[in-house]
């Protein structure tokens, strides 16, 4: 690979791993936040869905600004309104007594940045190549840095914890600075758009690819927030359970967590490798993980003891890693390059979505019966893949 394409494919690289690692590092520390704020398991859970659900609103908006002025004109401010989110929510973690709705507070607009960020990488991969396996393999490098980011958060987040609770929120502004900088030297600037982007625009833009392309749309949206919703209400529980279940603590909890994640990453770059520019072979994939994904949360409705728990949480992060780059694939390849900024806005803020639902949501079905939390994981990933094979029909060479 030229260096040039080098430099750029490891900036883009380190949005997602950052932005990631800034959300996904808290995780193993809201059991701490529970005991040190004294607040609830819900309560706690609100300080991943509020980063996310805001970006569910943001980030079509952040789509839009992208096809107008420019992919990395988006990127860089965004990045820096992240860095600021986490600031705020780092010093309000140490200077004030009842920190908790400040946190929330910077958490909020920490989202706010995030919306602006991560999402845009895919039409800006789809920008840089016009060769679809070459979008394909920069989609997977995409994922694969935001699953190592899942990876490491865990582990890394523990770390920081150790020294005290609030440290992994000094972290965000940090991180934040390293990507912005990347960006600025190694990205080249984006053109806008040649046509004017406007909401009026954008609307009218959505209904008419929803108008031609809304089927099999639909059902690699619903399947990404499905995917998002079981992959962090899964590693909430995990986390929650680690502690309260099986008295693991500090950094061996983040290697436990770390465990089913590190199969989400690897499954996700062999899979960017292996669907090509093949639409049918996407679609395939995307099913396979789907339904591997949903045996593996029917068997922990029965073996949910710890090492079956942690054996079959993998096996669900295997799903995971296959289908997210045959999703992304589909969008990026399908989509003409005018519109592509639109339609994948809306697709990351369907994304967001998920990972804004999970926490609360399975945090909420724990109150009935664990067996109940593996029983719905199960019954929505069935969905996403039966939608995913009935909706998505592409011809062997286009979709």
């Amino acid at each position: 690979m030229p260096k040039p394409a080098f430099l750029s494919l490891t900036a883009i690289a380190s949005i997602p791993f950052i932005v990631t690692l800034g959300n996904s590092m808290l995780i193993p520390v809201l059991p701490v936040i529970e005991r040190e704020l004294g607040i609830t398991t819900f309560q706690s859970s609100l300080i991943i869905t509020v980063y996310s659900i805001v970006a569910v609103f943001f980030i079509p908006l952040a789509g839009l600004a992208s096809d107008r002025i420019g992919r990395k004109n988006v990127i860089i401010p965004a990045l820096a309104i992240t860095g600021a989110g986490g600031l705020l929510s780092a010093v309000a973690s140490v200077s004030v007594q009842s920190p908790f709705y400040l946190i929330l507070t910077g958490r909020l607009i920490q989202g706010i940045g995030a919306s602006g960020a991560f999402p845009i990488v895919f039409s800006l991969v789809g920008d840089m190549f016009s060769d679809d396996e070459d979008i394909s393999h920069g989609l997977g490098i995409a994922e694969t840095a935001n699953t190592v980011g899942k990876v490491l958060s865990p582990i890394l987040g523990t770390f920081f914890a150790y020294w005290a609770w609030y440290v992994p929120f000094f972290t965000i502004p940090v991180l934040s600075l390293i990507s912005l900088l990347m960006t600025v030297f190694w990205i080249e600037g984006s053109k806008s758009g040649e046509t004017p982007m406007t909401m009026s625009l954008f609307i009218k833009q959505l209904k008419a690819v929803f108008a031609e392309e809304g089927k099999w749309l639909t059902a690699v949206f619903l399947a990404g927030i499905i995917i998002m919703t079981n992959l962090f209400g899964l590693l909430v529980y995990l986390s929650k359970v680690l502690e309260d279940t099986h008295g693991i603590f500090g950094i061996k909890k983040g290697l436990f967590l770390a465990i089913p994640l590190i199969n989400v990453s690897l499954a996700s770059y062999l899979s960017g490798k292996f669907i090509g520019k093949e639409k049918p072979v996407m679609r395939w994939t995307a099913v396979t993980g789907l339904l591997l994904m949903a045996g593996a949360c029917l068997a922990m409705v029965i073996l949910h003891e710890l090492w079956s728990l942690l054996t079959f949480i993998s096996i669900a992060g295997l799903g995971i890693g296959i289908s997210l780059p045959s999703l992304d694939a589909l969008i990026t390849a399908s989509i003409e390059k005018e519109q592509r900024g639109t339609i994948t806005s809306v697709y990351s803020g369907m994304r967001y979505a998920g990972v804004a639902i999970g926490p609360p949501l399975f945090s909420l079905l724990l109150l009935h019966s664990v067996e109940l939390i593996f029983l719905v994981a199960s019954g929505l990933s069935l969905v996403a893949g039966l939608l995913v094979f009935l909706l998505i029909r592409p011809p062997a060479k286009q979709i």
